[in-house]
């Protein structure tokens, strides 16, 4: 019995872990221990489909023929979010450091500059271009979130006994117990430049954002200036925030509150 080949079946079939277990002569327990240990994931390749997918929808089209498909890429990225980083790591699935290193090298090559310069010109439409890089950094504050920053979640671990081998039950099943995690994120795979403090004490590390409630006032006097989607998001989140905030106040009338604020995002106050 080799745990590499039945992990692989599992990655890579539909089979459930119930058949999995009878095909292999295994306990349906200690195969859940070894799955949820290991992290086993199915189909893992779909994710990276996910991700071609939703590049080959970028508007506009590039119609330059000097640039490779790499760079084509990073210039749609960087007509998307203005930022020569975050371009240069989607583009190039890199990670955040070489990102920072090599984004505005990359940007700085004629052939590039030269297409990007063409595509603003047909995305500007009156709107200056620092406006706008202004405001999609706004937008990256207001929308983002915590899982961007944090994995938590729960795990199951197997007891083990003195010698350190896992116990097993009167059925032949491993043992185990669950526990809560909070693991940051390596900086490679964030965006630093939404992190206004990250700090060690002695209840462990802290992660502070920059402030959403600054970003979502900003955003509020620029509306017309956001797309449907993030319009829908501006006003979910701030929904939220307010919710949030009521909940602390015990001296109001939840439910009244509540009514009222929905009635002035709906525009009839």
């Amino acid at each position: 019995m080799s745990w590499d080949e039945i992990r692989k079946e599992f990655e890579t079939s539909k089979i459930t872990l119930k058949a999995l277990a009878e095909k292999h002569d295994v306990k349906i327990g200690t195969l859940k221990s070894r799955k949820s240990r290991e992290g086993w994931s199915r189909d893992p390749t779909k994710k990276d489909a996910t991700k071609k997918k939703k590049v080959a929808t970028l508007e506009p089209v590039i119609e330059s023929d000097d640039l490779t498909d790499k760079q084509k890429m990073f210039c749609l990225y960087y007509i998307k979010y203005f930022n020569a980083t975050k371009a240069y790591q989607k583009a190039y699935e890199c990670s955040y450091l070489s990102a920072k290193a090599e984004g505005y090298k990359t940007l700085a090559k004629p052939c590039v500059k030269k297409e990007i310069e063409r595509l603003k010109a047909e995305q500007q439409h009156g709107l200056f271009l620092d406006a706008q890089a202004v405001l999609q950094k706004y937008i990256d504050i207001a929308f983002a979130d915590i899982t961007d920053f944090v994995d938590f979640g729960q795990r199951e671990m197997p007891e083990l006994d003195h010698n350190g081998e896992p116990m097993i039950d009167e059925n032949g099943d491993e043992i185990t117990y669950s526990y809560s995690f909070v693991n940051l994120k390596n900086n490679d795979e964030v965006d630093g430049t939404l992190i206004t403090e990250v700090k060690k004490g002695k209840d462990g590390v802290s992660v502070k954002l920059a402030d959403k409630m600054k970003a979502l006032e900003f955003l509020s006097k620029y509306t017309d200036l956001l797309s449907e989607n993030d319009k829908k998001r501006l006003q979910e989140e701030k929904l939220r925030m307010e919710i949030s905030k009521l909940q602390n106040n015990e001296e109001t009338s939840q439910e009244s509150q509540v009514a009222k604020m929905l009635r002035k995002l709906a525009g009839d106050e």
